[in-house]
This record gives C-alpha cells, structure tokens and sequence, in this order.
C-alpha cells in the first residue's frame, strides 16, 4: 500500500486490500424503532471511509456497536480478518479500536498528560505516577503523528480545536490502528478544519485507517476514499469519494433531491427590532470579551455575525438572552429597554434563543420532549393554571404538532430528550424558539452537528420567520451557512464590529477580517 499523504480522492484504497472491519448483519432495535437494520459495512485497511446519513439513520449506532458502547441483537464482527467479540470498551481498545465521541470525553480540570494517560497511568518500581514517563510517551506519540501539544497544560484552557487533538492523541495512547471520528469538525472553525485533516492524512501515512463520520459533505469528498450512506438504519450504498458528487450524496442520504444553496427573495427590512449601543461583557475570567459594540437589527432581517469562535460571539449572545450579565452598554426590544433584565423578562419582551450549546443549555436531556417544548414558557397562560398547576393536555398537543410540523423523528412526545439523536434535538430547540414566534430571534449555531436534510429544514424556517417579520441575529461558523442566509453579515474579532459586508463576500475576504486581517470598515 502506498504511504504518500493523498490529494482529494486521488487514490481509492484497491479492492485487493485486505478489510480492518468487517460487520455483516448488524441489526440493533430499540422500542419502536430499528436503529440498524443487517446492514453490511466494511472499511479497508488505510483508508480513511466516510460514513454518512440523516440524523437518526443508525450511523452512532452502529459504530458505538464496533466500539463496544452497545450490543448488536444479532449480526458479526471481524477486525483484520479474524472473528471479534467485542463485549465492551476494553475488547474494542485491546483490538487496535479507538473512539473520538462527538460530544468529547474529557475532564477540564485535568491536564493534557493526565487526561490522555488517564486509567493507563505509567508508574515508577514504587508505584508511584512516572509523570516524566508519561510526557515522555506523550511528546513522542505528538511528535510522530504531527500532534504537537503542551502535555502540562489545563485541559479546560484549551481551544476546541486543541481539545479534539487531546482526544486523538488518547486514542492513540492505548495504541488504536483504526480510529473513529465522530463528528469530528461539528464544533471547529474552518481552519481548525483544514489543520485536522492534516493530521488524519499524516495519521493514513503512518498506517492508520480511520472512519469518520460527518454530515458536512465538503468536507467528506475532500478528505475520504469511499463513502457509505445509511438510511433510516439500512445501508444505501457504497460509493468510492472520486465518482460521486455532493447532490448525488444528498439524495442517497435523504432519498430526494436536496437543495444545497438556501432559496430567498431579498429582504424587505423594516423597523428597527434589536438596538445595541455600546455593550460591554465580560468572560468567565472577568476578562473583556465583548468592548464597545454598537448594532441595529431590523425586522424582517438576518444579520450574520462571522468570526473565529472565541471572539465574543458566545458572550454576546448571552448578554442578548439575558443570561449574562452587561459590563456597561444599553440593549432595547423595540422601544423597550432589556439591559440586564434576565432570561425571563428578555423573553417576555420578544426574544427566542437557539443556544450554541444544545446539550449544555438548550435541553434537559432527562426531560420529555412535551416539557423541553415549553421551557421558557411554562408559567404561560397556555401551559398552567395560575403559574402553577401545569395543563398536560395543552402541553403534550402543543408539542405533538411542533413534532409534526418541524419533523421530529421520535416515538412520542413523552420521550425523553435523552434519547433522540442529535439532530432531532436541535429540532426540539428550533421548533420550541419558533413556535413561539419571536420578535427578535437569536440563532446561535443553529445547524451545528446536524445532517443535511435537517440543514435545508431549518434554513427554510429561518427565511420563513423573516419573510414574516422576525429579525434573527445569526451566529455560526460556517462561513458558507452565514453568506448563504445573512442579508447583512458583521465581522466579529476580538469583541469588536471590525466590518459590515454584504453576502456577496468572498469567504478569502471573510476569512481575512475575522482573523484581524483586511481594510476594516466597522458600523452597525
């Protein structure tokens, strides 16, 4: 096998090769849904094999399977050509196996060495932790795959981007040869992106062979050899990267054509919604995040806010919501001042929230999915007699027809948020902030780690509240989503409006601003 690091799709890993995996029959059920159906897939040794699908199609399912995180009802598993009983973890890992989750597994007080080393410590003859021997292990392991990084150093401290590479580098640790990714640039910027994938391809020169599964289908046509595609739990074929295209992935994936560039009239602006002058906020450390920003949103509008994450967008969404509090600055809803209001009060004078942090902020994931639909708004009138008593009956119908017009995909409306995937609980969020029709709407990420079909939904219903006079801050990092949707779009960078552009820009330009680069023209 050829060991130079591979353009996009230059070099389809030969059919003679012999398989890392092999799972044939793999069925797994929960109540009232199959969540892989005998579904065959096979990734060769060396190759970097994209897995790809809806939300919900089976996909977590099946490689949490090979991980060992779940049992198969029925089906086999073969790694390197021998029979595998893969029981838990522990046998996964014991076969060359190594899992990056989506949502990382680290501990943010810890260090980079002793989340890495973490339950495989090496010890010295008293039995003792051999710090030195473990940064040794690790600043070798870093050196070789090209993952440089301070073993010393706070995890918590760290960029996502340096976060996801601490993950990596746990796997390989415990000495996985297979690696599974995923979602693995769900929470990075574009050059973040761009750095892993330089990793991964450094990582197939070294003998690695990697599965990485993504709903960004850019980004899987630059980086894998073949691409296989489930839906709803069955596989729909098997496809090497170089013969296919974006729309002919779409549709495997979703079953019909899918319109990859977002479709709306021109903005018909009207009066001023959002006004923000002057805002300050700061950061968890008491340290500036937001200095000085002024803006103006008006109704029937979408404006973009484009920066590196880590900039001050998450806090000036917050300080928005009302769950931050304003340094100094003023904020108004219309003629209505909301400065340091609350979450509460923030919503009652209009505003709906998308937070970035679906898991952390956005659900209580051991809440049914009736409940997580009216939080925020269960003191209503609609929802309780008297602020108090809930009305059940109001509440499940409510929820059950945002489940049907925002296609949520779930048994009822009493399951647990918990249990639904990713994608189908960012649903729950956007149907609970637009079903409440919000005057203003802060869309925080609002696509982030979801499929494509569920991408084109939501970008539909964005347009459609402001085709209906909603104005909506958007907050993403994906450049493309924001000069696809923003009718205007300012650059964010260091807690400051550095420019106002329109949504012709060129992402080189827009890339340029948000790293402190370029002719600043800064308004609001």
């Amino acid at each position: 096998m050829s060991t130079e690091i591979r353009e996009k799709g230059a070099w389809p890993a030969s059919e003679q090769q012999p398989l890392a995996v092999e799972m044939r029959e793999i069925t797994k059920t929960w109540p009232g849904v199959v969540a892989d159906d005998r579904v065959h897939f096979d990734v060769r040794k060396g190759e970097i094999h994209a897995l790809i699908g809806e939300n919900g199609a089976g996909k977590s399912t099946l490689m949490n399977i090979l991980y060992g995180l779940l049992h198969a009802d029925s089906g086999t598993i073969s790694i390197n050509g021998q029979p595998a009983q893969i029981r838990g973890p522990r046998d996964a890992i014991a076969l060359g196996i190594g899992m990056v989750h989506q949502h990382f597994m680290l501990i943010p007080v810890l260090t980079v060495g002793e989340n890495i080393v973490l339950g495989r410590e090496p010890v010295t003859n008293g039995d003792f932790y051999d710090r030195s021997g473990a940064s040794q292990r690790i600043h070798d392991i870093s050196s070789r795959y090209g993952l440089s990084i301070d073993p010393n150093t706070r995890t918590g401290d760290l960029p996502v981007g340096l976060q996801q590479r601490v993950e990596i580098l746990k796997v390989l640790y415990r000495g996985a040869d297979i690696l599974i990714l995923d979602e693995p640039t769900g929470v990075l910027t574009p050059q973040e992106t761009q750095d892993l994938f330089v990793v991964l391809r450094e990582l197939v020169k070294q003998g690695k062979t990697i599965i990485f599964i993504s709903h960004k289908l850019r980004e899987v046509l630059e980086i894998s050899d073949r691409v296989t595609v489930l839906r709803r739990g069955k596989v729909i074929g098997t496809v090497p990267t170089k013969e296919t295209s974006e729309e002919q992935l779409a549709r495997m994936m979703v079953g019909r054509d899918v319109l990859l560039r977002v479709d709306k009239q021109p903005a018909k602006p009207g009066q001023v919604a959002l006004r923000v002058e002057h805002l300050n906020v700061k950061n968890e450390r008491d340290l500036p995040a937001v200095r000085d920003l002024s803006l103006e949103l008006r109704s029937g509008e979408i404006l973009g806010i484009a920066g590196v994450e880590g900039n001050g967008q998450s806090e000036l969404v917050e300080a928005l919501a009302g769950t931050r509090p304003v340094a100094s600055g003023h904020i108004w809803v219309g003629d209505k001042e909301i400065t340091n209001s609350g979450a509460r009060k923030t919503r009652k004078a209009g505003m709906g929230h998308i937070p970035e942090d679906r898991r952390g902020t956005g659900l209580v994931l051991n809440y049914s999915i009736a409940d997580n639909m009216i939080f925020g708004r269960q003191r209503d009138t609609a929802f309780s007699w008297r602020g108090f008593v809930l009305l059940l009956s109001s509440i499940f119908s409510w929820a059950k027809r945002l489940i049907a017009q925002y296609d949520v995909r779930t048994p009822s409306a009493e399951t647990p948020a918990r249990a639904l995937s990713g994608g189908n609980q960012q649903k729950v969020i956007v149907a609970r902030e637009l079903g409440s029709q919000p005057r203003v709407l802060l869309a925080s990420q609002p696509t982030r780690g979801v499929d494509i079909g569920a991408i084109e939904f939501i970008h539909r219903q964005l347009v459609a509240q402001r085709d209906t006079g909603a104005a909506i801050l958007l907050v993403s990092a994906e450049l493309e989503e924001i000069r696809s949707l923003s009718d205007r779009i300012a650059v964010l960078y260091e807690g400051q409006i550095v420019s106002m552009e329109s949504p012709e820009v060129s992402e080189e330009r827009l890339g340029l601003l948000m790293t402190g680069g370029g002719t600043r023209t800064a308004q609001g």
